[in-house]
């Protein structure tokens, strides 16, 4: 008995260490990953650049490494035009560019796929999107999206040790100019969408703060998904989930082919499309975490018979449109009454009369800030030059604050 006993200690130590050497590799290639990617010798992986291409090549690489099967148009890659328009309200056309997404597949002969997906672009030298006021600089995109496609490409390993699906990979391009690539793919896909089980997207998951907050959209594209991300959370993740199936990330394009999908998303942070998105500001301890999350739902999907698509109310289809803004980035994880602001843009408006990072805007004018919508229902009612009243939460404190909008 007492030969018994030790044996099975030495069972359980034994697996215990080799569970923390197999989490120390992935975290060691996460480092790598996400440090390659972001380095200043990819410019800011820019649509049709070099940068992309570089990002691209690396990820076939890692492909495969991994015993991945090409799958896109042209082996890994599936290339797609993108019209760059003037403005977002004109329909003139700036410039078109090629961008190319990066697509493998794990065929274990199964009767359904799940997509995973992530973008891998970014911001180039801050041309276009930046957030940034200073001289130019290369945009990194460490957390936005390096992160995500770290997970992935792990993703892209661990997964074969699941065989009850085929894996497809996807990391896309074109998403900062406007979901270019996964709209391309979900149009011109290289398998039977039909058979596609969900789809998991994974944009900035690199910031995994103290408290262990995280976003998951498009729950309401399946009645599986809020049984199963609950099951699923040993690691006693505080998730805030949204419904709708459409948001400004690739789950989007395949939402919109009836695919139940959802995104995994850390918060925004003052350095969003800044050149300070570095490698040296990554959560990987929380980067492991989604990792090992996300094998925990597809791992436990398993048990669910029939994956059923639901729609969602949009909420962008109710997006009322607006001609000023405060500059501000808004805290897309606040759940609480009004507008709470993660980040303030030098030289606009919320800038120039005072407005801090952590204020939360409670009513613009006449209209009261209860939510996201609401903040930009109250944007909408503003002109350049116009005049009205902020009323902002600051620790507690309310202040009202005059501003004119530039």
């Amino acid at each position: 008995m007492k030969k018994l006993i030790q044996s099975l200690l030495f069972l359980l130590i034994s697996i215990s260490f080799s569970q923390a050497q197999d989490k120390q590799k992935i975290l060691e290639s996460m480092r790598m990953e996400v440090s390659y990617l972001a380095a200043d010798e990819l410019e800011g992986r820019a649509t049709g650049t070099q940068g992309e291409t570089k990002a691209a090549e690396y990820i076939v690489l890692k492909f495969k490494e991994y015993n991945l099967l090409p799958k896109g148009e042209e082996e890994f890659f599936q290339f797609f035009e993108a019209k760059i328009r003037k403005n977002p309200h004109s329909q003139e056309v700036k410039e078109k560019i090629i961008g190319k997404n990066v697509v493998g597949y794990l065929n274990n002969n199964a009767d359904e796929t799940i997509i995973i997906g992530a973008h891998y672009d970014h911001v180039g030298y801050g041309s276009f999107g930046s957030l940034y006021v200073g001289e130019k600089e290369v945009h990194n995109g460490a957390d936005d999206n390096a992160s995500g496609v770290s997970i992935l490409i792990n993703l892209a390993k661990s997964l074969q040790e699941i065989k009850d699906y085929n894996y497809l990979f996807i990391a896309f391009s074109g998403e900062e100019h406007g979901l270019f690539g996964s709209s391309y793919y979900a149009k011109n896909p290289t398998i039977d969408l039909k058979k596609v089980r969900f789809m998991i997207n994974f944009d900035m998951v690199g910031r995994l703060n103290n408290d262990r907050l995280l976003a998951i959209n498009g729950v309401g594209t399946s009645n599986e998904w809020i049984d199963l991300i609950n099951k699923s959370n040993k690691y006693d993740l505080k998730l805030k989930t949204t419904e709708s199936g459409i948001g400004p990330s690739d789950h989007t394009s395949f939402y919109l082919q009836n695919i139940p999908s959802i995104h995994f998303f850390t918060g925004q942070h003052e350095d969003y499309h800044k050149p300070s998105d570095d490698v040296e500001k990554i959560n990987f301890d929380g980067m492991y975490i989604i990792y090992d999350y996300v094998k925990e739902i597809i791992n436990n999907s398993l048990e669910i018979k029939e994956f059923s698509f639901q729609e969602t109310k949009s909420d962008t289809t109710i997006t009322p449109r607006f001609k000023v803004t405060l500059g501000v980035m808004p805290d897309y994880l606040f759940d609480s009454e009004g507008m709470r602001i993660d980040g303030v843009s030098k030289g606009k408006t919320a800038y120039t009369y005072g407005i801090l990072k952590g204020d939360i805007v409670l009513k613009m004018g006449e209209i009261d800030v209860k939510d996201m919508m609401s903040y930009m229902h109250a944007l909408s009612q503003f002109n350049h030059g116009d005049t009205t009243i902020v009323k902002i939460n600051r620790n507690s404190k309310i202040i009202e604050t005059e501003i004119v909008f530039q």
